[in-house]
């Protein structure tokens, strides 16, 4: 193996023993060249890229897990609140559901409540979300939604009290 690569490398060999001192610096030059730019673009480039996007990837990160860290104390703290009768519930759902006005129509069927929504913006259904969480301790348990231009449309089910 040895002798076959010494081989064939017996032509450039010969070939730069034959340039001119001159040329053989220009051409170590130009080697050094293309190699500090080819580990420039392999190994710095990128370690700089990665130091100036690390700042905000961690501050969106720090953020995100503030926001988890919120949602999980409301969790539990909704978990410790003592339950709410169905009638509570209802009256609580219904309330809520006056707000959105011809928005949003509500139906009650035993443990569940459907509400149809018609043009709901992302606010109003976060705050009615938000109501039948807190106030009647209803949770979604299907949701057919559409976003248009006017905001979302569909249905979205609850389970009221202690139905699954």
């Amino acid at each position: 193996m040895k002798a076959a690569l010494a081989g064939a490398l017996a032509p450039l060999r010969g070939w730069w023993r034959a340039l001119p001192d001159r040329d053989r610096r220009l051409l170590r030059v130009a080697l050094a060249v293309l190699v500090i730019g080819g580990l420039w673009l392999a190994a710095v480039q990128p370690a700089l890229r990665t130091l100036r996007t690390a700042p905000a990837a961690l501050d969106a990160a720090e953020a995100q897990l503030q926001a988890m860290q919120r949602l999980a104390n409301e969790a539990v703290e909704l978990r410790a609140m003592p339950p709410v009768n169905a009638e509570q519930a209802k009256a609580a759902l219904q309330a809520a559901s006056e707000r959105l006005g011809e928005k949003g129509k509500l139906s009650l069927q035993g443990e569940r409540a459907v509400l149809t929504l018609n043009g709901v913006g992302t606010g109003e259904l976060r705050d009615w979300l938000a109501q039948a969480r807190s106030g009647a301790r209803a949770r979604p348990v299907e949701a057919s939604l559409i976003r248009g231009a006017q905001g979302y449309s569909g249905t979205l089910v609850l389970a009221i009290g202690g139905a699954p």
